[in-house]
């Protein structure tokens, strides 16, 4: 990049360049886009099946195409996209952070693709693997006992709150309702309704943690839980996380930790020390297992050791001969196939075992570091503090303008208009990945978007392969592929 075109996003006064950002845009008849494979070039083949005949076709167009248009195109189309390996990728509370690639490899080896069919027997290793797993989960959380079985973070909060119901009718309590702060993640509230719950919504304190005279007044014989996220959504650790404990369990309800920022605790507080009694790990915020994009992923839970009865089936135990598959004595039955999705679980012992005791501490280290760090570079407003792994910044134009001016300077924006308790909110955590000159150019982008005028962020993005998309529209109608798209035509 010439110094002319650093000097065109230079923040007057920063004493930051920021770096202006061209992304790849391929145009074909006017359009901004890479052809589709079928419309490149295709084949006509035969097709021959068993099925019924209204369910085939007799022949089949399929791409016929060499090996280099083939690389070309799928090299045209990452140009065209911004992920982690890009640069930085703040979204707040969801721990977008680099994958190693190690871990990739390890679920790559060979001895990994296991049919899940095999006989415990003859899978010794892999249920080796599994019972590891559960062993440092549990540590890690300070749990007695955990499950593997959960496919992604929402499914570890659903699976744990049936746990938490299964608990309460072993003792002949039928309670209904789950408390929820107001900040809580969607999910939350979605799991307890779905678990059977009537949700309670907790508003928060002028300082941004839990009320605790609101806590009093929700919880009582009907709670069944109070779902919490330590920190939580707004970076803030909840200091009287003791006494809420306490006011919980004195109702005889259950203290459920969500596990989305257990980033910032690794190696230096264990959710079980403070109290909670379940909770899940999202793996692919926490263990640098792949996120988003529908799956696979995968969200343990763990549970306090009077509680391990009712976990899904199955689990892994060590016997004198060695591993073996068991029910739990009142399990909940199974909440995914299997022993989940075990190449995710791979990489998440994989990042464990690599990075030890010391290698957690010090990432939960550099995240806290991190997120200080830029809250303390950029010319917003940030209405709470001191922060963990995240902040909220309050922006002065919409919010959502904002993030999209962004991607002009090379850099994701943050998660926006969320939490509500910070007017225009832009949520963000830049994760202990980056370095000092990647938050630096973070910072940049911010002030460089805060600084100019409201015209030219409003009409943003200029630079990237796609401009502004109609969000409504996408939401409420959405083609999920090119063969919808191509019918409506």
């Amino acid at each position: 990049m010439s110094g002319d075109e650093r000097d065109q996003g230079a923040t007057s006064g920063s004493g930051r360049d920021t770096l202006v950002y061209d992304q790849a845009r391929w145009t074909a008849d006017d359009e901004r886009y890479e052809p589709l494979l079928s419309e490149k070039h295709t084949r006509e083949v035969e097709v021959e099946s068993e099925l019924p005949e209204h369910l085939t076709r007799d022949t089949l167009d399929l791409p016929d195409l060499s090996e280099p248009e083939l690389a070309r195109h799928y090299t045209r189309l990452s140009e065209m996209n911004y992920g982690v390996e890009n640069g930085p990728f703040p979204l707040g509370s969801c721990t977008m952070k680099y994958n190693p690639k190690f871990t990739e490899d390890a679920a790559a080896h060979p001895k990994a693709g296991i049919h899940p069919d095999r006989s415990p027997e003859s899978a010794q290793g892999t249920l080796e693997l599994l019972y590891r797993l559960q062993d440092y989960l549990a540590r890690i959380g300070g749990m007695d006992a955990v499950t593997l079985q959960p496919p992604a973070g929402a499914a570890g909060e659903f699976a744990g709150i049936l746990i938490a119901r299964a608990y309460h009718e072993a003792r002949g309590e039928d309670r209904t309702e789950v408390v929820v702060p107001d900040s809580a993640h969607g999910t939350n509230f979605a799991s307890a309704a779905m678990a059977g719950y009537d949700v309670v919504e907790l508003p928060g304190a002028a300082d941004g943690r839990v009320d605790l005279g609101a806590l009093e007044a929700a919880v009582g014989e009907e709670t069944a839980a109070l779902m919490l996220t330590n920190p939580n959504t707004l970076g803030l650790f909840e200091r009287d996380i003791e006494r809420i404990a306490e006011i919980v369990h004195d109702a005889g309800g259950l203290l459920y930790y969500d596990g989305a920022n257990l980033n910032a605790l690794l190696g230096r507080a264990r959710p079980g020390d403070m109290g909670f009694d379940v909770m899940h790990y999202n793996v692919h915020k926490t263990f640098a297992t792949p996120h988003g994009g529908g799956g696979p992923g995968a969200g343990p839970v763990g549970v306090r050791e009077d509680l391990a009865e009712f976990l899904p089936d199955p689990r892994v135990r060590r016997t004198d001969g060695g591993y073996e598959l068991y029910a739990p004595e009142r399990s909940i039955g199974k909440v995914h196939g299997y022993q989940g999705n075990w190449l995710v679980l791979v990489k998440a012992y994989a990042y464990i075992a690599r990075l030890g005791d010391e290698g957690l501490a010090d990432a939960s280290a550099k995240a806290v570091l991190n997120a200080n760090y830029l809250a303390e570079r950029i010319d917003y407003e940030i209405p709470f503090g001191p922060f963990h792994h995240e902040f909220v910044a309050s922006a002065d134009a919409d919010a959502a303008d904002v993030a999209k001016r962004m991607l002009d300077y090379g850099v994701h924006p943050p998660t926006t208009k969320w939490p509500e308790a910070v007017p225009e909110a832009l949520m963000t955590e830049p994760t202990e990945v980056e370095n000092r000159s990647s938050l630096d150019q973070l910072a940049a982008a911010f002030d460089a978007v805060a600084a100019e005028d409201e015209a030219t962020v409003e009409s943003a993005p200029e630079r990237t392969a796609a401009r502004r998309i109609d969000q409504v529209s996408a939401a409420r109608n959405p083609r999920l592929s090119w063969q919808a798209l191509d019918r409506e035509e």
